[in-house]
C-alpha cells in the first residue's frame, strides 16, 4: 500500500481519524492503488455470472465509490447506469474515469451525425445509501466493498432502499466471501481490526464504520427477505474453492418480484 502511488502511513492515519465522508474524500485520489479496491479477478467473476441473468437495460451501483461497479455494469447493461455515492471525493474521481458524454474532451466525441459511442449512458449522484433518491427505475443493482461501512442495525433499511430502487423483476446482485476458517492468519487479521474499530469508536469522534465481521451471511440473507426479496446463491467458481470443495465467494442475488 505505501507505495509513490498509494497513500502514505500519515495519510491513511489522518483519514482513519475522519468520518467515513471525509476520510475517502482525503483518500480517494490515491483509493485505486490501495488492497480496499475491488480486485478486478472479483469484478471479473461477477460479471461473468451476472450476465447469465440478463439482459438489462438500467443498472445501479450502489456506494460507487471511484467507479468499478460501474465499469461492470456498462459491460451488462444497454441503456443508463448510474452510480451512487455520499463522497464527493470518490464521485470526482469515478467522473473522471467515466465522464459523462457532454463532458469527455472534443477530440473523444462522436462528430455531428455521428452514433454516440459505445455503452450506456452514466450519471453519478451524491446521496446516501440509507435514503436513495430513486423510484423504481433499475433492472440490475450492485455493490462492491461497502457493506461493512453499515452497522447491521441499518443493513435492512439499506436494502430496503435499493428494492424500492428496482423495478419488479428488478436483481440486486453482490459478492460475499466465505469466511476464513477460525485459527487461521485471516480470521485473527479480521478479528483484530474490528477490535481496534471498535476501541476507536469507543474513544474518538467522528466515528469511522468499518467492520469485517458483521456482514454474516445468515443474517444477510434474513435482512434480505424481511426487505421483501427473493434470494437465492450462486458460487462464485472463478475464485477457487476452499479445501473441503465450498466456494470461495457466492454471489448473492436478490430479485423483486
Amino acid at each position: 500500500m505505501f507505495t509513490e502511488q498509494g497513500p502514505t502511513v500519515r495519510e491513511l492515519a489522518v483519514q482513519a481519524l475522519s468520518s467515513i465522508e471525509h476520510g475517502y474524500d482525503l483518500l480517494a485520489p490515491k483509493f485505486d492503488h490501495t488492497p480496499y479496491r475491488t480486485p478486478d479477478r472479483v469484478l471479473d467473476a461477477v460479471t461473468d455470472e451476472v450476465r447469465r441473468l440478463g439482459p438489462f437495460g438500467t443498472g445501479l451501483d450502489v456506494c460507487c465509490g471511484t467507479g468499478a461497479g460501474v465499469g461492470v455494469l456498462r459491460q451488462l447493461c444497454r441503456e443508463r447506469v448510474v452510480g451512487v455515492d455520499f463522497s464527493a471525493g470518490m464521485l470526482a474521481e469515478a467522473r473522471a474515469a467515466f465522464p459523462p458524454e457532454g463532458e469527455r474532451p472534443a477530440a473523444e466525441r462522436p462528430a455531428a451525425g455521428e452514433p454516440a459511442g459505445e455503452g450506456p449512458a452514466v450519471d453519478w449522484v451524491r446521496a446516501d445509501a440509507r435514503s436513495l433518491p430513486f423510484a423504481p427505475a433499475f433492472d440490475l443493482a450492485l455493490s462492491f466493498g461497502a457493506f461493512g461501512h453499515f452497522l447491521p442495525a441499518e443493513r435492512f433499511g439499506l436494502f430496503a432502499e435499493v428494492y424500492g430502487s428496482l423495478r419488479p423483476g428488478g436483481q440486486f446482485v453482490f459478492p460475499i466471501g466465505a469466511p476464513p476458517p477460525v485459527g487461521s492468519r485471516a480470521y485473527w487479521s479480521l478479528l483484530g481490526f474490528d477490535a481496534a474499530m471498535r476501541v476507536r469508536n469507543a474513544l474518538w469522534r467522528p466515528r469511522f464504520v468499518m467492520y469485517y465481521r458483521t456482514f454474516r451471511l445468515g443474517d444477510v440473507l434474513e435482512d434480505l427477505t424481511r426487505a421483501g426479496f427473493v434470494v437465492r446463491l450462486m458460487p462464485l467458481t472463478e475464485l477457487g474453492r476452499r479445501p473441503d470443495g465450498s466456494p470461495r465467494a457466492r454471489l448473492v442475488v436478490a430479485t423483486r418480484e
